[in-house]
Order: structure tokens, then C-alpha cells, then sequence
């Protein structure tokens, strides 16, 4: 099994390097030829898939978690562990960005045009967690309509912070009812491993899928806008390498795990979030990452995974909106002090939650621009090079709602053996890791 993991990791990789050529050459020969459909529809198609299984496996999987969390006398301690770290990294990284936005000043030195900045459509707001916690239907379905084409086309969209409270709801009536639940959560059993099964299908199609996606952002986006922005685009950067590269593997060896087994087992989720730039249709992939590769025990990270993929995110909540308030209040020439740094903190650490269930990393910099009453318009300076920072920032969200969950178990003596391989569980950062 271990040689079937590597050789994964290898077709992942040549996927990754074929997608990269085929990107560039589709590139040359413009974004309308037959490779750069090619390329585009495959990875739409990629990413379909995975967000099809996410409703099922989230609901499933919370509702398993409920009836297993039962038979554990420390779940109440779990969950306000997983809290207390979501808080602890998000407060590092947010203190990284705030760091390199007044070392880097990228907004001394932007070389992009006033005359777009543009206020966003949509701005975030601290009741929009209120709202996003109260299911709209039993479905956690949300409709919105547009005209395009002249023509007004009504979407379809899941909201997931909504699906985990209804399957936490559900999950808790169940297993009050006593016996009258237990054929109900039976069959949520069943469904979970049948959801499950497929998802180790698409799994396969990992390889295949990273090399489109990546091929298709490398025609669409390439890399010349990030000229304009260079030393905002450095900034970011610079502090999503220094959380993934240098924090996390710090957090691991501190609870005496091994970043190289953690890198190892997590990486393709990693870098299908990179490519996908959506947490939600990486959960599928982080879960079983998590759960087969790191050990998690199903109980605890049915929960806590999913819950992460809505309100855990160093990259977007944390890094970028702090290096974007600085650079907005450079550009504009608005001095911040002590006080507006201390609300850069608390808006990141606590700004995640109010958002979850929002699209982009645009909504939370809306949200931290207005509490530090800086100009909406500002984010609109940044909206050019959006999609290619946000493969960072996505790359860097994954990687933390797989971390937390791994802390919190080997801190609570959670962490198992992974089921693809019996003899090699999670070693300590001490320990040589088994060849």
C-alpha cells in the first residue's frame, strides 16, 4: 500500500507538470483554441464532482460523528480545543501579515491605476454569520438569480455552514430518540460508506483533474499582472510560505509530530486546493487525507473537518486582509495606529466565522476594510490579481483545516493508525519514520 501511496504521488505530480505545459502551450495559442476548452472543461468537470459528494459526505459524515461522539467522554473538550487552535493559528498568521505589510509597504510602491478602484458589489457583515447559521431549507440549498445575455438564469448553490447545523441538529434528535433512531443512523451509516466508496473513485482522478485545473489558471491568468502589484503579491506570498513552511512544521514538531509525514499524507489536498481555489470542493479530499492518511479518528474529524472548511482559513481571513488593510491605508495615505492593528487581529481571528458560508476572500477584506473604516473602494485595486492569489491563500486554507484537527487528536491520544497501512502510524518528530 505504502508503494501504491508513492506511485499516486508520482501520477499527481506528472498530472501537476503535464498541466503546466499544456497551460503554456495553451497559452501561446490563445484561450479560444480547442486546448484551452479542453483544459477548462476537464477541470470544471474535476471540480463538479468533488462538490457533488460534498453535501452527502458532510451530512453523512456529522451525523455518524454525533452518534460516535456519544460513547466519548471528552467531546465538549474537543470541540473547544478545535476552537482554541483555529484561534491560535489564525492569531500567528494574521501577526505575519501585519508584520511583512509594514516591513514590504506595498502600498508605497503600487503601480496600479486609481481609476480602478471600484467598490465591490458585495461587503461583508458581522451578521452574515447570524444569518448563515439559520438553514434557509432542510436542504441548505440557496438560489440566486442573474441576467446574463439579456436572459435572467437562476443558480443553485449549497450553503455548508448551514448543512453542518442541520446535520448537527439531526444527528442530536437521533440519538436522544433512543431506539426509534437507531435504524435511521444504521442507514446514515451505510450511505456514509457508500459515499465514501465513490469518493475514493474521483480520488483516482486526482491526477488528471490538478493537471487541468492548474493548465486552465495558467491560460487564463498567467503570471503579467502581478507586475502592477509586485510588492503586494511578494507580501502575501512571502507570509503564506512562511505559515505553511515554517509555522505549521513549528506547531507539529511542538506536539511532537513529523512535518514530513504530515506534508507526505496532506499534500494532495494541498495542492488540489491550490489548483481549485475552493476549500469546499477540497473536502472530500481532506477528509480522507486527514482520516486515512494522518489518522484522525472518522469520529472526531467527521466534525471537524467540515466545520474547518467554512471558518478555518489563515489564508483568506487572516494573511490577505491584513496585508490588503495595510496596503489600502498606504495607498490612500491613511495612517493606522496601535489600536487599528489590534482590530486588524480581531476581525481575522474572528471574521472567518462571520463569513462562513460567503464566497472569496474578497467579502472578509470588505469586512475588515469597513471596521477599520478605510474606502471599500480600495479592494477593487486588488481585484486583478484575486484569482492568482487566491491559489495561495486556498492552498494554505487546506493545509491548516487538515493541521488543527491532527494537533487536537494527538493531544487528546486520538490519533490511530491509517488504514491504508496498519504498521506505519503518525510518528513523533523524534522518531525515524519507517521506510
Amino acid at each position: 500500500m505504502h508503494t501504491l501511496r508513492r506511485s499516486f504521488g508520482l501520477q499527481v505530480l506528472i498530472g501537476m507538470i503535464s498541466g503546466l505545459a499544456l497551460g503554456f502551450v495553451a497559452r501561446n495559442l490563445g484561450e479560444g483554441s480547442g486546448l484551452a476548452e479542453t483544459l477548462r472543461i476537464v477541470g470544471e468537470i474535476f471540480v463538479q464532482l468533488l462538490k457533488t459528494l460534498v453535501v452527502p459526505l458532510v451530512f453523512t459524515a456529522i451525523v455518524a460523528s454525533i452518534a460516535a461522539l456519544r460513547n466519548l467522554d471528552n467531546a465538549r473538550r474537543l470541540v473547544i480545543s478545535t476552537l482554541v487552535w483555529f484561534a491560535i493559528t489564525a492569531l500567528i498568521a494574521v501577526t505575519i501579515g501585519i508584520a511583512l505589510g509594514l516591513l514590504i509597504q506595498p502600498g508605497v510602491t503600487a503601480g496600479v491605476n486609481a481609476a480602478s478602484a471600484v467598490a465591490p458589489k458585495a461587503a461583508g457583515s458581522w451578521l452574515d454569520f447570524l444569518r448563515g447559521l439559520v438553514p434557509a431549507n432542510i436542504l441548505g440549498l440557496e438560489a440566486s438569480t442573474k441576467l446574463a445575455d439579456g436572459a435572467a438564469r437562476t443558480a443553485l448553490s449549497f450553503n455548508v455552514l448551514q448543512i453542518i447545523v442541520i446535520a448537527i441538529t439531526i444527528g442530536v434528535a437521533a440519538v436522544r430518540i433512543g431506539d426509534a433512531g437507531a435504524p435511521f443512523l444504521a442507514f446514515n451509516a451505510s450511505a456514509l460508506a457508500l459515499f465514501r466508496r465513490i469518493l475514493r473513485w474521483v480520488i483516482r482522478l486526482t491526477p488528471i483533474g490538478t493537471g487541468a485545473l492548474l493548465g486552465n489558471a495558467i491560460v487564463r491568468y498567467g503570471w503579467q499582472s502581478l507586475s502592477a502589484l509586485g510588492a503586494f503579491s511578494i507580501a502575501v506570498y512571502a507570509g503564506l510560505a512562511l505559515v505553511l513552511f515554517v509555522v505549521y512544521p513549528i506547531l507539529l514538531i511542538a506536539n511532537g509530530l513529523s512535518p514530513k509525514r504530515f506534508f507526505a499524507a496532506a499534500w494532495p489536498a494541498i495542492q488540489l486546493g491550490f489548483v481549485s481555489r475552493s476549500s469546499i470542493a477540497t473536502l472530500p479530499v481532506t477528509e480522507d487525507v486527514v482520516e486515512r492518511g494522518l489518522g484522525v479518528p472518522r469520529s472526531y474529524s467527521a466534525f471537524a473537518v467540515p466545520f474547518a472548511a467554512t471558518t478555518k482559513m489563515d489564508g483568506c481571513a487572516a494573511i490577505y486582509p491584513a496585508v490588503s488593510a495595510i496596503f489600502v491605508a498606504q495607498y490612500y495615505g491613511i495612517p493606522l495606529h496601535a489600536a487599528d492593528y489590534v482590530l486588524i487581529i480581531l476581525v481575522s481571528v474572528l471574521g472567518s466565522a462571520a463569513t462562513a458560508g460567503l464566497t472569496g476572500a474578497v467579502v472578509m477584506l470588505t469586512l475588515t476594510l469597513s471596521t477599520l473604516g478605510l474606502p471599500l473602494e480600495g479592494a477593487g485595486l486588488l481585484l486583478a490579481i484575486d484569482p492568482i492569489l487566491d491559489m495561495g491563500r486556498t492552498a494554505v486554507n487546506v493545509a491548516g483545516q487538515a493541521l488543527v484537527p491532527t494537533i487536537v487528536a494527538k493531544r487528546n491520544g486520538l490519533l490511530e493508525q491509517t488504514s491504508d497501512n496498519p504498521s506505519q502510524q503518525i510518528p513523533a518528530a523524534s522518531t525515524t519514520a519507517p521506510a
